[in-house]
């Protein structure tokens, strides 16, 4: 099997991701659950963003705060910056963050935040979702594991599956984009889904 790019997981991540390709791409997204069933379904519906940019210094020290200082500070700069922009294509896709009575977005604040720079919506995971299942270009597979990835030298270039039933395949693929979310599963307690 081919594919122009693989991606793994079907959480805000990879949903984001395959909505900001280009739409001449053959993309293939494959998760191991059902759609649903990813750690963005299961979250309050929030996220950080940049609010003026008289913020950024009081963010980004919060950012590092709740990393315990091993974050890439490059990372998060890009992260915060590009923060707006997120915003205004989430709202393109239909997230209807919360709004004042004047239309206004209303923040509120979460841990690790000195300051209320949170929006927030119920779900914002199954918008995504009704987006990416509306392109022709994507071929989306539930209950379909990636076992192992394929290299050439030091190129990723594809993946081996296992189908739900079982039969195990290669994809070539010129592009794998990982978007397998985080590792609470491999804690005793977490709220995150075990698989």
């Amino acid at each position: 099997m081919k594919t122009d790019i693989l991606i793994v997981g079907s959480g805000c991540s990879g949903l984001y991701a395959v909505l900001n390709l280009p739409e001449e791409l053959d993309i293939m997204l494959i998760t191991k659950s059902d759609f649903e069933s990813s750690d963005s379904f299961l979250a309050q519906g929030g996220m950080c963003t940049l609010k003026d940019p008289s913020d950024y210094d009081s963010f980004f020290e919060d950012t590092l705060k709740a990393g315990h200082y091993e974050n890439d500070q490059k990372s998060v700069e890009i992260m915060i910056k590009s923060s707006p922009d997120v915003v205004k294509d989430l709202v393109k896709y239909g997230v209807s963050f919360t709004r004042d009575e004047n239309g206004d977005f209303v923040y509120t604040r979460e841990g690790a935040h000195a300051h209320h720079r949170i929006l927030f919506h119920e779900d914002i995971t199954s918008h995504l979702l009704d987006a990416v299942k509306k392109l022709k270009n994507v071929r989306m597979y539930e209950y379909t594991t990636l076992l192992d990835i394929l290299c050439d030298g030091s190129k990723c270039c594809g993946g081996i599956i296992r189908w739900p039933d079982g039969r195990e395949e290669q994809v070539e693929a010129d592009y794998v984009i990982l978007a397998t979310g985080g590792i609470g599963g491999t804690y005793k307690h977490s709220t995150n889904f075990k698989h």
